[in-house]
């Protein structure tokens, strides 16, 4: 899933090949993905490009449409992506079986293209008069990233989490935006603080040295991303990773053996040395298989 770093990479890319260029076609690929009908995706035609922002893990066109701005938002959800290119001669077919789900074409035969691999669809795209109207984006917590996000803003919002483990409230798109399963396990790791820790536990020293962990790690990741073609983001992060998806790898830091601890939809990778005083976390998969 593509998290703060790779989706503001795509968008410093996507501003490249978009911002200025006046909208010639858009073509939904697929109904299921589309969630809004009015305004229509037809009424992005003839709207120039202004500019291309990231909300978390959102990414938003902004489109000048009789000097009237239209949003075109987009969330890749986990399998989603974004490609750019020549545009083909023939539009795409409605409800085909391929990845396609969205491709908006300029007067300069460039396009984008909104994909999905997998069976299961989850990306969603929105046209809006205004980002706020897309719920999901109106609920989203502070960016990271932002001058705003202080040391101050985190305590807050791990004081009234209570006692909500840490990993949880990192990937709460609705506390802090932005982060998720992956980039949660590396800022844990290289804070050396256990996923099961509870929020409320951390004394202001603690939540200091979380909140410098946590930007230091996204802003490095993102620095790493910067300039990366869209095809290679995903093999640079990985490359990046030092414990997410490493299960059964030595860590890096200390040479103990990368753990997992496995859910119905997801894992969460960590050093049993560096993060819980070498004890092994609760796995409930295996817990239910060895019943």
């Amino acid at each position: 899933m593509p998290e703060l770093p790779e989706v503001e990479a795509l968008r410093a890319h996507l501003a490249e090949h978009s911002v200025g260029r006046v909208v010639r076609r858009a073509d939904p690929a697929s109904i299921s993905a589309l969630k809004t009908y009015d305004p229509p995706l037809s009424a992005l035609v003839g709207g120039t490009v202004d500019e291309v922002c990231r909300f978390g893990k959102f990414l938003s066109w902004s489109v000048r449409v009789d000097d009237l701005p239209l949003w075109l938002v987009v969330h890749l959800a986990r399998a989603g992506w974004v490609r750019t290119g020549a545009t083909p001669a023939k539009p795409p077919r409605l409800g085909g079986k391929g990845p396609l789900l969205l491709r908006v074409g300029f007067e300069d035969d460039t396009c984008v293209e909104v994909t999905e691999d997998g069976t299961q669809r989850h990306a969603a795209i929105w046209v809006v008069h205004d980002p706020g109207e897309v719920p999901l984006l109106a609920e989203l917590g502070p960016d990271p990233l932002a001058q705003a996000f202080t040391p101050d803003a985190l305590a807050e919002i791990l004081t009234t989490a209570g006692r909500t483990r840490v990993k949880t409230i990192l990937r709460d798109q609705r506390l802090i935006a932005g982060i998720g399963n992956a980039w949660s396990d590396e800022i844990l790791h290289t804070a050396k603080l256990s996923p099961y820790t509870p929020a409320n536990s951390l004394d202001p020293a603690g939540v200091e040295h979380l909140w410098t962990v946590l930007r230091e790690v996204l802003r490095a990741a993102a620095d790493r991303a910067d300039g990366v073609e869209p095809a290679d983001l995903k093999d640079t992060k990985r490359s990046g990773m030092r414990v997410h998806g490493r299960t059964g790898e030595a860590c890096p830091v200390c040479g103990d053996t990368v753990a997992e601890v496995s859910f119905s939809d997801s894992s969460w990778q960590y050093c049993p040395t560096c993060q819980t005083d070498g004890q092994p976390l609760a796995d409930r998969r295996m817990s239910r298989l060895l019943k």
